[in-house]
């Protein structure tokens, strides 16, 4: 079969063709997926979109196994835009409510209108027997662990020696949609009243249960929906997240104001701000590595009326501070994300095993570097989104060995489990995300 060049892509394209475009880079490893919707695909079909680019990662396992069964050979890595129509055609046969002409006809069409003729035979052929032959290709790659739990083999492996009781219900709860959760800025109303306003808008919601501010909706909305959203009323932030700035906080209740505060790995700014509505006297540093990113951490701020001072700067350096130590400092370490793939699913197809090794490695650089910015008498509360033992208990327990001068705070609470010297929350279905939290106080000379 003779295949013509790729050319560019046609202005006008379905659905399933942006989708293929969004994927190919995640199935290359070289992009993460977004959740910004292409400007050629219309209004109607963005929830399609989302589905479809989100579904396909969270599945991503399962159905590169029946893929693999149902092709001959692997598709070059120049046509991974085919490779992530075909993928796309399998979520929609059988994990959507989509009828099987649509999932197979528009699907393979999607092809031409990526410019690769030769390829609408492919799929086709491949998707009719994927539907006639359902049963049996299911039951086949259910065999293998990685497919059957959706989930790569060596995340499968290390989170079944970490958690024996509880792999099961940490990858089960990894494989659907977290739930939409909503910070409410108790500076301007309180979690009652703002729930009052939101339901006179006709969105329904639940107090969550660990979160003081915090609201989970029963049916996620666009943010221009929400009451009071422009106005910095409410912001989108995990329940567990929104647990970091009450427990640095709290243990600097003594300290006099105004509070030196910094957030070391501050973008996108959720925290960042969380810190600034619950102690608006303080002075905040949100520093980044990535000046891109910082911007974002910029409009949440703006967006919430309150303000910081902003340093892109990689925080294992002292380049950017001016020397005066920080009374509190959070530390959101990058980490595996392993906590929430649920709403990175692309995680499952970018993280790869050997970057463990590197991001804990990272992390020690960035204790060691922060603790030098710490006041005596400070606190540095270090955080992650991740469920591995040696991103977290581990990491803190190698950090106190090697640090005379700080020692663990307990953290009290009905949330999570001990791990260590911190505590571990996992993913739950309906509520929040997977975390690491540890509080650590600098004795004062």
């Amino acid at each position: 079969m003779t295949r013509q060049r790729a050319q560019k892509p046609k202005r006008t394209m379905s659905v399933r063709a942006h989708a293929a475009l969004a994927l190919a880079p995640v199935l290359n490893q070289r992009g993460a997926l977004t959740s910004d919707v292409p400007e050629g695909v219309a209004p109607r079909d963005q929830g399609l979109y989302r589905a479809l680019c989100f579904g396909v990662c969270r599945a991503l396992p399962q159905l590169e196994a029946i893929a693999e069964k149902l092709l001959k050979s692997a598709f070059k890595q120049r046509d991974q835009d085919v490779h992530a129509l075909l993928l796309i055609g399998l979520y929609q046969l059988y994990h959507m409510r989509i009828p099987t002409h649509a999932a197979v006809g528009e699907t393979a069409g999607g092809a031409r209108e990526l410019n690769k003729e030769w390829a609408t035979r492919v799929i086709n052929g491949c998707l009719r027997r994927a539907d006639r032959e359902r049963d049996a290709l299911l039951a086949a790659v259910e065999e293998t662990p990685s497919a059957a739990h959706w989930h790569p083999q060596w995340l499968l492996t290390r989170l079944e020696q970490a958690w024996p009781d509880q792999w099961h219900d940490i990858t089960a709860a990894n494989n659907v949609p977290g739930p939409m959760t909503l910070r409410v800025n108790q500076r301007h109303h309180s979690r009652a009243d703002w729930l009052e306003r939101l339901e006179g808008a006709g969105l329904a919601a639940r107090p969550c249960p660990f979160s003081d501010d915090g609201l989970t909706l029963e049916t996620p909305c666009d943010v221009e929906q929400l009451p009071g959203f422009q106005d910095g009323d409410v912001s989108v932030q995990d329940e567990a997240a929104q647990l970091a700035a009450h427990l640095l906080l709290d243990g600097l209740d003594t300290r006099p104001a105004p509070l030196r505060l910094l957030d070391a790995c501050s973008a996108p700014g959720g925290k960042s701000a969380h810190l600034l509505e619950c102690a608006p006297a303080s002075l905040l540093t949100a520093l980044d590595s990535d000046a891109t990113r910082l911007e974002r951490v910029r409009e949440t701020l703006a967006r919430l009326k309150l303000s910081g001072t902003l340093v892109a700067a990689d925080a294992t350096t002292a380049d950017w501070w001016d020397g005066t130590p920080f009374d509190g400092i959070l530390l959101d370490a990058p980490c595996s994300g392993t906590g929430v793939i649920r709403r990175h699913p692309d995680i499952k197809a970018l993280r790869r095993e050997e970057d463990i090794d590197e991001l804990v490695a990272l992390q020690s650089d960035l204790l060691d570097a922060q603790w030098q910015r710490l006041a005596p008498g400070g606190s540095l509360l270090y955080a992650t989104c991740s469920v591995l033992p040696e991103e977290n208990a581990g990491q803190i327990t190698a950090f106190l060995a090697r640090t005379a001068d700080a020692r663990a705070v307990a953290i009290t609470a009905d949330w999570g489990q001990p791990e260590g010297e911190g505590r571990q929350m996992m993913p739950t279905p309906d509520g929040h995300d997977g975390f690491f939290y540890a509080l650590l106080e600098k004795h004062a000379d």
